[in-house]
């Protein structure tokens, strides 16, 4: 079958090559991959990949072989699947626990939009706890955890705002629900009971500077790769007793599998909305990784398998 490998070049991060086609494990299910996203997360491990490394997390198509523990779905069946390793390719073994089924009302360009940033973005709001009538300050909203983030938070009653240099991405999440759109963090008026930041470097003090007496920040990414430097005694000048919390979406208490069903039936049900930037074929991977690395799309990228 063929399969994107890393080539370790930024100038061209994969190529396609022929592989064997994977062996599932008692349970996983073999999935026939219609389409696939990418994340900019992953463009900065293609920058020195390991050897071996066969990436991809995010896959939407048709189960084509169950598995044989006789977990998940019992025949064909279109879903939506997480795996850990290997989704840009024609086959991928997925674990059962990390697929769901998929409903007619939604189409796999829309589910293959769902994983890392749906279930990033549903966690992080788990995390954080209910939010009705809370402020709520949101870094990094450009990209599809940042839409996922202000469209569940607003309807569960927070008032979000959202920081966002491109002023179209800014519409649009004003539409999704947003309060208000700041361009620049130094904007954001503040006080927030409740900050999510993923930019890092230097905006990692400035949104604690915005976070209310008491109030959590949640650190959940490093979107500048830039370090981080706080001072202890800066919590005496606003966030006084403030708590910064780290969060990895992987550390939950639900199975992916769960998670993408709830996800899916909130997609079904005209409650979330996946903001695709690009659509392309998967031979052109390659450019969408290194458009999506210098932010040149904005929202989900997501290729797809002929």
């Amino acid at each position: 079958m063929k399969a994107l490998l890393p080539t370790g070049d930024p100038r061209e991060p994969v190529v396609l090559a022929d592989v064997p086609e994977p062996t599932p494990r008692p349970d996983e299910a073999l999935v026939k991959v219609e389409a696939f996203s990418v994340n900019r997360g992953e463009t900065f491990k293609l920058e020195a990949p390991a050897p071996g490394d066969r990436p991809g997390k995010d896959v939407a198509g048709l189960v084509v072989q169950p598995a044989a523990d006789g977990s998940g779905p019992n025949g064909i069946a279109r879903v939506v699947g997480h795996p850990m390793a290997g989704g840009w390719a024609e086959y991928a073994a997925v674990p059962t626990d990390a697929l769901a089924v998929l409903p007619d009302g939604v189409s796999a360009l829309q589910a293959a939009a769902l994983p890392l940033a749906g279930l990033t973005a549903l966690r992080l709001l788990r995390t954080a706890g209910p939010v009705l009538g809370r402020r709520v300050l949101l870094t990094g909203a450009s990209g599809g955890v940042g839409h996922y983030v202000t469209e569940l938070a607003a309807a569960a009653g927070a008032e979000v705002t959202a920081v966002t240099r491109d002023a179209e991405r800014g519409a649009r999440l004003i539409e999704l629900g947003a309060a208000a759109v700041v361009h620049d963090l130094a904007d954001a008026p503040g006080p927030y009971d409740l900050v999510l930041e993923s930019t890092g470097g230097p905006s990692l003090a400035t949104a604690l500077a915005k976070t209310a007496r008491r109030g959590t920040l949640i650190w959940f990414g490093q979107a500048s790769r830039r370090p981080a430097t706080l001072d202890f005694f800066a919590f005496f000048d606003g966030p006084e007793s403030a708590v910064i919390r780290h969060f990895h979406y992987l550390d939950a208490d639900t199975s992916l599998g769960d998670d993408l069903a709830a996800l899916v039936r909130l997609t079904a049900g005209g409650r979330l909305h996946p903001e695709i930037g690009r659509i392309a074929d998967w031979a052109d991977t390659a450019t969408v990784l290194t458009d999506l690395r210098e932010r040149r799309i904005r929202g989900k990228a997501v290729l797809t398998l002929a």
